[in-house]
């Protein structure tokens, strides 16, 4: 990847700051030419914190011209253009038109943009979050082959990872208030996040964006979700310290809530189970070998501390819904399955990168650990209650 030139991250900022200064229109024009696309559809969508909307289409004519216009975001926001599974992502902020050049046959990777510094910024992003998938897609193959160790395995995808990382934190600490620095912060690899929520320096990172975001814009729905995002983190790591909690305040839930289908295929939400509880949170796949181990400590446990408060919310990420429901339905705790299984952005969210993993919620609603050690889960619980 090139070098950063100052001046480019010194645009990057000054537009996100001068959003509302330089909004002189109430719409925004995305056009341009894909050329080997004649008679193909292309949408144009907008990538929203939790889902992505189809704003309009275009099927390409011979010479490949397109042109979209839409509302313009009350606050920045992301978008993408979408050809065959193909996408070019792009942001919105204080720029009116955006011209991209592409063809259909590199369309995510080769294509030329212009009128948006933060947007070209964000090819450069996207394209490093590529190569670093594509050495970890190679290493796990070979591992799988058995052409390398563990070790091996482990340290070159850690290396893959922060090859992607280094390119990102240009944009995060240089820039932390601009859409580039937004999107390179949740950039993901099978699903989970580059930078994770739970390292005490990736949270650095967290911090910064969040902190420049609340500050420019405080009302923007992906401000307070950054920030609530953060806070979160910091609770948990802050709580891997012994903490006295007698004299802790009542407060509002931090954790991330969760809302899954249980075995009878009503919807169970973390945060009507949580309230006055403590809950162990349970990411888990009944067709582990490991799994029915697990599920005997986890009964143990509940059977000795469920009059105590103690709760289980167990999420199953296992692909075979008839397999799971017939395991679930035996069990007394509160068993949900997301159907999106290893792509599940749940868990993707509370950056499960293995399984087992388990976190413990106290009686106030506070995500206070996350368990390294199942050996020690039963002291951890009698922390809390």
């Amino acid at each position: 990847m090139k070098q950063i030139s100052t001046r480019l991250l010194t645009a990057l900022g000054l537009c996100m700051f001068l959003f509302s200064a330089c909004n002189n229109s109430s719409e925004f024009t995305v056009k341009g030419v894909v050329t080997g696309a004649d008679g193909q559809l292309m949408y144009l969508e907008n990538v929203g914190i939790s889902n992505v909307v189809t704003l309009d289409s275009i099927k390409l004519a011979p010479g490949g011209k397109f042109k979209f216009t839409e509302k313009r975001p009350e606050y920045p926001d992301f978008y993408r253009l979408r050809l065959n599974n193909q996408l070019i992502n792009f942001a919105v902020d204080s720029t009116e038109t955006i011209s991209f050049v592409a063809d259909a046959g590199t369309f995510a990777t080769s294509y030329s943009v212009e009128g948006s510094e933060n947007s070209k910024a964000i090819k450069t992003i996207t394209l490093a979050q590529l190569d670093a998938n594509q050495a970890i897609s190679r290493l796990r193959k070979e591992y799988e082959d058995k052409m390398i160790s563990d070790t091996t395995y482990r340290t070159k995808v850690l290396a893959a990872a922060d090859a992607y990382k280094e390119v990102a934190r240009k944009y995060i600490y240089s820039a932390p208030m601009s859409t580039a620095a937004y999107f390179a912060l949740f950039q993901q690899i099978d699903g989970l996040l580059f930078f994770d929520l739970y390292d005490r320096n990736d949270v650095k990172a967290y911090g910064a964006v969040a902190t420049s975001y609340d500050h420019t814009y405080p009302e923007s729905p992906r401000s307070k979700h950054l920030y609530n995002l953060t806070l979160q983190s910091m609770k948990v790591l802050r709580a891997q310290r012994p903490v006295d909690y007698s004299n802790v305040e009542t407060k509002e839930i931090s954790f991330l809530d969760i809302e899954l289908p249980d075995v009878r295929g009503e919807v169970v939400k973390l945060s009507t189970v949580a309230p006055g509880k403590a809950v162990l949170i349970n990411f888990t796949a009944y067709q582990t070998e490991w799994s029915p181990a697990l599920n005997m400590a986890l009964g143990e446990l509940y059977t000795k501390y469920h009059d105590q408060g103690l709760e289980i919310y167990q999420v199953s990420l296992d692909s075979d819904f008839h397999f799971w429901r017939n395991g679930a339905s035996h069990l007394p705790w509160i068993t949900v399955r997301d159907p999106q299984s290893v792509y599940s952005q749940v868990a993707g969210l509370y950056n499960v990168k293995q399984l087992p993993a388990i976190f413990i919620l106290d009686r106030k609603g506070n995500l206070v650990k996350r368990v390294e050690d199942v050996k020690k889960l039963e002291s951890d619980v009698k922390k809390v209650l």
